[in-house]
């Protein structure tokens, strides 16, 4: 059902100041970039990111991909986990919340949109 991980998603305060670190001075690559409140950073030997986000998260987020976020819902109920959030539409597809029976939550998602689209400034289009 898991296809990867695909992005851990922690809170920073200032966007420009976290690209400093995780970018310039961590050797992260930048894979995309919304105004100053979103960026996409992806590591030297894999495809997942750590996404820099300003608005404020309970916790740190993990992102895992599925083929199918219905389907795997679905799946997951029926294995003893349950939807925190029913399926929801995001721009590169869709998207629920689970938690497993010891209350950990994961955030599903699917490409069925396909991946964000970039100008060659890495900024979102």
């Amino acid at each position: 059902m898991f296809k990867k991980v695909d992005c851990v998603r922690i809170n920073v305060q200032h966007i420009d100041k976290a690209l400093e670190f995780y970018r310039y001075k961590l050797g992260l690559e930048l894979v995309w970039k919304k105004g100053s409140d979103e960026a996409g950073l992806r590591m030297s030997e894999s495809d997942s990111e750590i996404v820099l986000i300003k608005d404020e998260l309970e916790y740190p987020e993990v992102d895992l991909t599925v083929e199918s976020v219905e389907n795997s819902v679905k799946k997951f109920e029926e294995a003893g986990g349950k939807v925190i959030v029913k399926p929801f539409e995001i721009a590169i597809g869709k998207c629920s919340v689970v938690e497993d029976p010891w209350k950990n939550r994961f955030v599903i998602l699917d490409n069925s949109k396909g991946l964000l689209k970039v100008d060659k400034d890495k900024n979102v289009v």
